[in-house]
C-alpha cells in the first residue's frame, strides 16, 4: 500500500498557499474540479516537485440503486492518469434517485447522503463497486460519510458494513475521523467500536477535518478548526495501525498559512504519538475482545473479492456465496435489490429537496435540517461557479436563492442549476431593478444556448425570445 505522509486538500483559494507549507507530502483535489487535459498550474508545479495527487471524487454514487454512469468513471480514470495517481477515491453515499428504474422523476441531492446499512444496500454497493475496479486504472478506496439522518430498519453496524464492503470487494477504505465524530453527535455511533469492527489494515489514508455543534447537531463544515475530539478519534486510529496517509480537508473560510501549518503539526504530532504510547486508555481492551471474539474463525477471501495492488485477506463470517460457473456473485438484478434501495432512496431525496412528506420511520426534524443545509449548499456552491449572480443580484441572491430551492428539486449539475435560477427570476420578472434585469438577461442568454434540442430547448427559446423584447 502507497506510503503517502502528510498532505492537505488542495483547492483553489489556497493553491500558493500550499505549495509554500513546509512538510506537505501528497495533497488531494476534488476530481471534479480539474480537468484531465488542463491541469491546474499550482497542481503541475507540485507534481514536479514530487509531491503526490491523489484525485478525490464526489458525484459517482456508488450507494446510489443504478448502476456506475460509465462516463463518469471514465472521466476519474482520466484524471487518476494525468496526474500520475497512485489510487483514486470517492464516497459510500449516493448522491442521486428516481428515473427510470423507479418511474419517478430523477433528482440531483448535490450533496453526499447516507447509504441504508441494510444487506440490499450492501449488495447493490458492492456491484457497483466492482464495476468501479474493473473500469478505472488504479486502485479505488472509498470514505465513510458524515450523516443528519438514520434510516430505519439498519442490520448493521457502520464497521460492519465496511468490513463486509471490503471482505466482498477487496476495496480500500478512506476513513474519516471527522465523520466518525460527527456520527457519534448525530447518530449515537461510537467511533470506538466502528474502528473495532473495520479491517484497519485495509485503510489507504485518513481525512482529519473541522465543524461545528449546533442545537445537539454537529455540521461537518471543513471550515473550521480541528477540535480534540475528532484528534482523539484520530488518536485511536493511529493506536491501531499506523496509517499510510493523513490529510487536512478545509474547503471554506481559508485560515492564515500559519494556521494551517499548526494545525498539520498537530496532526501529525497525534498520529506519531500515538503509534508510539500505544492505544489510548480502554483501546487495549477493546482490541483483546475484538480479537478474543474473531478467534477460532477461518481466514477467507470473500468471493469475487478484487485485491487491488496486493493480497488483503479478511475474516469472514457470512461470505456471499459464488456462482456455480465463475465463482463470482451473481448480478444484483434491477428489479429487486436494486428497485427496493431506489425506491427508498428516491423517497427520502424528494422529503429533503422538493417538500414530499417524510417518509414513515425517518426523524422529520432531522430531515428539515438536512433539507435547509441541502438549500443553504446549493446557494454557496451556486455563488462560486457562477460567481456573476451574486454581483447582479446583491442581497437579494441568498434569499431569492433559498426560496427558489425549497420548491425547485436541482436535477442536473451546479452549473444547470444557476442557470435555471436565472431563468426562474426573469420570468417572474425579476429583479425588479432595470439595470439588474437587463445584466441578468444578458447573462442568461449568454449561457443558455446549449440546451438540447427538443420541447424543452424550444420553451427556452420562447422565454428568451419574450425576455429580448421586454
Amino acid at each position: 500500500m502507497t506510503e503517502l505522509g502528510t498532505g492537505i486538500g488542495w483547492r483553489p483559494e489556497i493553491a500558493e498557499v500550499v505549495e509554500g507549507l513546509s512538510g506537505v507530502d501528497w495533497v488531494e483535489v476534488v476530481a471534479e474540479n480539474i480537468c484531465a487535459d488542463h491541469l491546474p498550474d499550482s497542481l503541475t508545479r507540485l507534481r514536479r516537485r514530487g509531491v503526490t495527487v491523489v484525485p478525490h471524487g464526489v458525484s459517482l454514487g456508488l450507494g446510489g440503486a443504478d448502476r456506475p454512469d460509465p462516463g463518469r468513471l471514465a472521466a476519474l480514470g482520466e484524471k487518476a492518469v494525468a496526474l500520475g495517481a497512485p489510487l483514486v477515491t470517492e464516497h459510500i453515499a449516493f448522491v442521486r434517485a428516481g428515473g427510470t428504474l423507479t418511474a419517478s422523476p430523477a433528482l440531483e441531492a448535490g450533496h453526499l447522503l447516507p447509504v441504508p446499512r441494510t444487506r440490499d444496500a450492501l449488495d447493490v454497493l458492492c456491484e457497483n463497486v466492482r464495476i468501479a475496479q474493473d473500469a478505472l486504472p488504479v486502485p479505488l478506496a472509498l470514505e465513510n460519510i458524515a450523516a443528519l439522518i438514520s434510516w430505519p430498519g439498519e442490520e448493521m453496524t457502520e464497521g460492519r458494513f465496511l468490513a463486509e464492503l471490503v471482505e466482498r470487494t477487496g476495496v480500500r477504505l478512506l476513513i474519516d475521523v471527522a465523520n466518525l465524530h460527527t456520527n457519534r453527535v448525530n447518530r449515537g455511533e461510537d467511533p470506538a467500536r466502528a474502528l473495532s469492527e473495520l479491517p484497519v489494515e485495509a485503510i489507504a489514508y485518513v481525512h482529519v477535518a473541522g465543524g461545528v455543534e449546533r442545537d445537539g447537531v454537529w455540521h461537518d463544515t471543513h471550515a473550521h478548526p480541528v477540535p480534540r475530539p475528532v484528534l482523539d478519534v484520530l488518536a485511536d486510529l493511529a493506536s491501531r495501525v499506523s496509517p499510510p496517509g493523513v490529510l487536512l480537508e478545509r474547503d471554506d473560510d481559508f485560515p492564515a498559512a500559519a494556521e494551517l501549518a499548526e494545525e498539520l503539526t498537530v496532526i501529525r504530532a497525534t498520529v506519531t504519538g500515538a503509534s508510539a504510547t500505544g492505544a489510548p486508555a480502554g483501546a487495549s481492551a477493546r482490541r483483546g475482545a475484538e480479537a478474543e471474539r474473531l478467534a477460532g474463525r477461518p481466514l477467507l477471501i470473500g468471493a469475487g473479492a478484487r485485491v487491488s495492488g496486493g493480497p488483503m485477506p479478511r475474516a469472514v463470517p457470512d461470505a456471499p456465496p459464488a456462482a456455480p460457473e465463475t465463482g463470482a456473485p451473481a448480478p444484483v438484478e434491477d428489479g429487486g435489490a436494486r428497485q427496493r434501495l431506489g425506491l427508498a432512496q428516491a423517497s427520502l431525496l424528494s422529503a429533503l429537496v422538493a417538500g414530499t412528506p417524510v417518509p414513515e420511520g425517518l426523524d422529520s426534524r432531522r430531515i428539515g435540517v438536512q433539507s435547509r443545509a441541502l438549500a443553504a449548499k446549493r446557494a454557496g456552491v451556486v455563488a462560486k461557479v457562477a460567481p456573476e449572480l451574486p454581483g447582479i443580484l446583491g442581497r437579494e441572491f441568498r434569499p431569492a436563492f433559498l426560496a427558489y430551492a425549497r420548491s425547485r428539486p436541482m436535477t442536473g449539475g451546479y452549473r444547470r442549476d444557476a442557470l435555471d435560477f436565472a431563468e426562474h427570476l426573469l420570468l417572474a420578472g425579476r429583479p425588479e431593478d432595470p439595470a439588474a434585469h437587463r445584466l441578468l438577461t444578458r447573462w442568461w442568454q449568454d449561457r443558455s444556448g446549449s440546451r438540447p434540442p427538443g420541447p424543452a430547448a424550444r420553451l427556452v427559446r420562447a422565454a428568451r425570445h419574450a425576455l429580448v423584447r421586454r
